[in-house]
């Protein structure tokens, strides 16, 4: 059995992270923890899911949930949050998926120091349809060449924080990439006013926010004459909890180092 421990339990993918793992026969819920300022902390993990108790109480921290042992931490919670919990699980040797996005380079290299002790998996988006999407860009983008310009745009809920989200800016990096461009000179992230015409070997990446939308992306590549556009739409959060159970399988028996949903899915091999 492999022992799954829930950060931010009670948040909105915390609770269906819980129900998926209460879907697989190989998985068992050992701990969850939420702040240590939250009203759900003792409380039985298994009410915050609606899927019944689970003997499991809320801790009000990493370590008072890895008490009860742990072989992977699933996380969607916040960067700084994520970092801490980073620091928790390779002191005790635990890996950890991490769904958080909107981490700035010098977090994401402080991941992969951690990434030397033990395996850690970030991906900005856990969706197995998205990361087949990126797979899906790379080729187009390589088959297409800069004769097709590329333009992202995606929607999500009034509250989200981070802004393009995680996986527009993994899509528009991996364009970047099949295309042999600097993502650091080629992201066009807003247009106003007197532009002037597209530029050459730019990208451009626009979000939009409002209602409950969980999350659509879209790629557009534009030529004259025709255009091809590539696009995933969530319409439930529980294809990212599946994703993340999904990749806990996978990770537990990795060794130290960094992956990512693609190697899940073997596209790495």
């Amino acid at each position: 059995m492999i022992r799954a421990c829930v950060a931010g339990a009670g948040g909105k993918m915390g609770s269906r992270i819980l129900n998926a793992i209460r879907a697989e026969e190989d998985f068992v819920v050992t701990g969850a923890f939420e702040r240590p300022e939250s009203p759900q902390i003792g409380l039985d993990a298994g009410l915050l899911s609606s899927a019944g108790p689970l003997e499991v109480p809320v801790a009000a921290s990493i370590e008072q949930a890895l008490g009860r042992g742990a072989d992977v931490v699933i996380d969607f919670t916040a960067p700084a949050a994520s970092l801490r919990h980073a620091a928790a699980c390779a002191e005790r040797g635990v890996a950890l998926v991490v769904g958080t996005t909107g981490f700035s380079a010098q977090a994401k290299a402080e991941l992969a120091g951690h990434a030397q002790r033990i395996p850690i998996l970030m991906a900005p988006n856990m969706s197995v349809g998205v990361n087949v999407l990126f797979r899906l860009v790379a080729e187009a983008a390589r088959a297409l060449g800069p004769a097709y310009e590329v333009e992202i745009v995606e929607i999500h809920h009034r509250a989200k924080k981070d802004s393009p989200s995680g996986t527009a800016l993994r899509l528009a990096e991996v364009a970047a990439d099949a295309l042999g461009l600097d993502p650091q000179s080629a992201f066009v992230y807003q247009r106003h006013g007197e532009v002037g015409a597209r530029k050459p070997g730019t990208i451009g990446v626009q979000a939009l926010r409002g209602g409950d939308v969980i999350g659509d992306h879209t790629v557009f590549f534009l030529a004259d004459g025709e255009r091809l556009e590539l696009t995933h739409r969530a319409s439930s959060r529980d294809n990212f909890a599946r994703g993340a159970v999904r990749a806990a399988r996978f990770l537990v028996s990795q060794k130290p180092g960094l992956y990512d949903m693609q190697d899940v899915l073997g596209f790495h091999r």
